[in-house]
């Protein structure tokens, strides 16, 4: 797969995710940071918490043996998501 194929495929999951889980999109950040942040008294945003998601999976990339396809589509959306919260808040 060349990367603009996995930029689309990142798309495709995105859009997967969202009709299984959010009402049609992949938004769910916002909520995950606000209860965790409630429950911890963190003050995370949800711009980091995209950042965490992708240290997660590049950790799982990093330690796994073999090609997992999904967590580096799921890495590439995270980037794109992380990059929309910023512009969205202006907390680049």
């Amino acid at each position: 797969m060349n990367a603009e194929g996995m930029l689309m495929r990142a798309g495709e999951v995105l859009s997967e995710r969202g009709e299984s889980y959010d009402s049609g999109e992949e938004r769910s950040m916002e909520k995950i940071v606000d209860v965790f942040n409630a429950l911890t008294g963190a003050d995370l945003t949800e711009r980091d918490g995209w950042l965490f998601m992708q240290v997660l999976k590049l950790v799982r990339l990093t330690t796994a043996e073999g090609f997992h396809r999904d967590s580096y589509e799921d890495n590439v959306a995270y980037a794109a998501l992380m990059a929309e919260s910023a512009a969205k808040n202006k907390n680049d």
